[in-house]
């Protein structure tokens, strides 16, 4: 099964997230498929970019997204 869900990087204690596309067996930072956007929930106000021609287009292809990462859609208007 292929979600979209959070990867993170950032140093320890200033968490950077990208957005990928990652079959579900692989690890949180581990192998990726795509990258499709990135939040910055550190910054003031809070960072975030989704690329949603992108995002539709897996959407479309059966990817689940992460509750985190629904949320993080709703927000960009690019699913209801």
């Amino acid at each position: 099964m292929v979600k979209i869900r959070l990867r993170r990087m950032g140093a320890k204690k200033a968490p950077f997230y990208r957005i990928v596309v990652a079959d579900s067996r692989s690890p949180r930072d581990g192998a990726f498929l795509d990258e499709i956007g990135y939040y910055n929930p550190i910054k003031e106000p809070v960072e975030l970019f989704i690329d949603a021609e992108k995002a539709q287009k897996w959407l479309s292809n059966g990817a689940q997204p992460s509750d985190t990462v629904r949320g993080l859609l709703k927000k960009q208007s690019i699913i209801k």
